[in-house]
């Protein structure tokens, strides 16, 4: 039955919230001096590779000479040599460790990269001082595709600031031995010709084992099987993924998806489809018109396992009883605590509706970063997603950031000579610059 329960605050992969964030204050509050040993980590692991050799850098790993010698690069001037991993080319072209796969993106627009410095934070709850950085760009873009490395060193800054993210959300949402009902799925995948898997870099992340124990680690294991997860059909997955957090509604305490328009096109479907969900449920079967997949349905069997008439009933009673679906997700999900996903940039179109659906629950913005790596992180996890800033993490990349200053008349920018991390000013715009462990 649905029911609330207790919750209280957990630990983060065997160790307390409390020190996670400890150790975030620590690096945060040296920023210059890890952002140094960030970039002489990076230089001391690929000083080798092609691409760097021919620029002269002779062993170099401080910020002047790399500023001075490797030039600012765009996907463009990367690109011959991303086609040669691509198709084959297994030498240290870009990066001393080999791509395992290669992540598909589309090509964004110039300003889509920015960001609004907003504040210099000097937080009592947070003990020190942080970058934060109030975000223009979600990361979604459309247009050409083009290829980017992932390699094993990306999956571990992605599962560093989700564990991060975590503490700092659980400190303010604590939960407790629960699951998430995750709105994510796979991509198609294709091969290069150097026989790289290529599909997007969520995919990519979904796929890794790193994943699967990060999730269970932070509270937010997936309701659904990998068979839905991974599933051939959007729409087949979309309605699994309803339908498997409905037979967890009591243990679901996080609802999410990458991007916040996800969470609301599944309670779009939601509103569409709830009594072919509650027929499901009552037989214990899934609808054999809803969903077509051979592996899709075994795993879904195996999740169903008997009728419940009970549970049908419940779901049916209170979806009869909502006012034209608002506070559906907290009416359904008794124990959820909290939305989470992407909710900034072209995102905050989506909040309005995405509120309506959570009624009361706290909406949180997830973090802030790109396929070719992450910048920020929400430390303030109780802000609402229209003021969300992002705290830039001086240890996951070295950053530059491109002043831009607002060209009179033509609505243009004009660029600067870059800054380091701890050399921006507050209230203004900048382009950001990463230098990462895959060489992006």
């Amino acid at each position: 039955m649905l029911e609330k329960k207790a919750t209280r605050s957990t630990r983060v992969d065997g160790v307390s919230g409390e020190a996670v964030i400890e150790e975030f204050e620590r690096v945060t509050r040296d920023a210059a001096n890890v952002q140094r040993e960030t970039l002489r980590r990076i230089l001391a692991e690929n000083g080798g590779v092609e691409y760097l050799r021919g620029l002269g850098l002779a062993g170099a790993t401080d910020p002047a000479t790399f500023r001075a010698r490797v030039p600012l690069a765009t996907h463009a001037d990367l690109e011959p040599y991303i086609d040669r991993i691509a198709d084959g080319d297994a030498s240290p072209v870009l990066t001393a460790k080999p791509a395992t796969s290669i992540s598909l993106r589309s090509v964004s627009p110039p300003a889509a990269a920015c960001c609004s410095l907003t504040s210099i934070e000097n937080v009592a709850d947070h003990g020190g001082d942080h970058l934060t950085a109030g975000a223009c760009s979600s990361g979604t873009t459309q247009g050409k595709r083009k290829y980017l490395l992932f390699n094993e060193e990306l999956v571990k800054s992605t599962m560093q600031i989700y564990r991060i993210s975590y503490a700092f959300r659980n400190r303010e949402f604590p939960v407790e031995n629960g699951k998430a009902l995750q709105f994510i799925y796979s991509s198609r995948e294709t091969r290069t010709k150097g026989g790289l898997t290529a599909t997007t870099a969520t995919t990519n992340v979904y796929r890794s084992e790193e994943f699967k124990a990060t999730m269970r680690d932070i509270q937010s294991q997936c309701c659904s099987p990998d068979e839905v997860i991974f599933g051939p059909d959007f729409a087949q997955s979309l309605y699994c993924h309803l339908l498997a957090g409905l037979l967890a509604a009591g243990d679901v305490q996080i609802v999410s998806a990458t991007f916040a328009h996800s969470v609301v096109l599944a309670f779009q479907t939601f509103e569409r489809a709830w009594e072919d969900l509650c027929a499901d449920i009552r037989r214990g079967e899934v609808s054999p018109s809803r969903v077509t997949s051979p592996a899709v349905r075994r795993a879904m069997a195996a999740l169903l396992a008997a009728p419940n008439p009970g549970l049908a009933d419940e779901v049916a009673r209170k979806c009869a009883a909502l006012s034209n679906w608002y506070g559906v997700i907290p009416a359904l999900w008794p124990n959820a605590r909290y939305v989470y996903g992407i909710m900034t940039g072209s995102m905050e179109h989506y909040v309005k509706k995405l509120r309506h659906y959570a009624g009361g629950l706290p909406l949180v913005a997830a973090e802030y970063g790109a396929s070719e790596g992450w910048v920020g992180a929400n430390v303030e996890p109780g802000t609402p997603p229209e003021r969300a800033t992002f705290t830039v993490l001086p240890d996951i990349a070295y950053f530059e950031f491109i002043p831009l200053k607002p060209v009179a008349g033509d609505g243009g920018y004009a660029e600067a000579e870059p800054v380091g991390l701890t050399e921006v000013a507050a209230g203004e715009l900048y382009e950001v610059v990463m230098t990462t462990f895959a060489d992006q």
